[in-house]
């Protein structure tokens, strides 16, 4: 049992293109351009916290095995990616764990705030989620816009086959 626990894994596992997928596309210019949103890394946490959990979702709700692995695999890239972030920081190994839990809580946190307005299509609740988490201010001017680019891209991501989600998921227009 200890030899599979270390044993290290062969090939890429599909999380990792999948992560690599959301983080491209969180960095869209268009989204800093023409949606307003501030180019800084907390900013940033939010557009990639927005792409990994539109992919999760969309891989849940395949209610397969295998749907299910492919969701916790993203899920896990994305918190061993924030870990390396901080240690890329300079954050010393001691104070890695305060901020992992931090960290963590903001994702569970904008999890519970997206998923809800995300699964039943409910804009105006989006709208002011990412007002809130991705512009900070209460009536921020493109958090519509932003609330129905998530809306779309769950769209788009739903009507895919599971196949190609896994390939290349279709993002919608910024």
């Amino acid at each position: 049992m200890l030899k599979n626990l270390f044993k290290p894994r062969s090939g890429p596992r599909i999380g990792d293109d999948l992560y690599a997928t959301a983080v491209a596309q969180a960095r869209n210019p268009a989204f800093y351009t023409r949606l307003g949103v501030a180019d800084r890394i907390d900013a940033r946490f939010e557009l990639y916290t927005l792409h990994v959990l539109l992919l999760v979702l969309r891989l849940r709700d395949e209610a397969t095995a295998q749907g299910r692995d492919a969701a916790q695999d993203v899920f896990d890239v994305y918190v061993s990616a924030l870990d390396h972030a901080l240690r890329e920081e300079g954050v010393g190994d001691v104070s890695v764990a305060k901020k992992m839990r931090k960290l963590g809580e903001a994702v569970y946190g904008r999890m519970n705030a997206y998923e809800g307005p995300l699964r039943s299509g409910d804009a105006p609740v989006l709208q002011r989620a990412m007002a809130r988490n991705v512009y900070a201010e209460p009536q921020a001017e493109h958090a519509a816009a932003l609330a129905e680019y998530a809306l779309s891209s769950r769209a788009r991501l739903a009507e895919q086959d599971f196949k190609a989600v896994l390939a290349t998921p279709a993002w919608a227009e910024v």
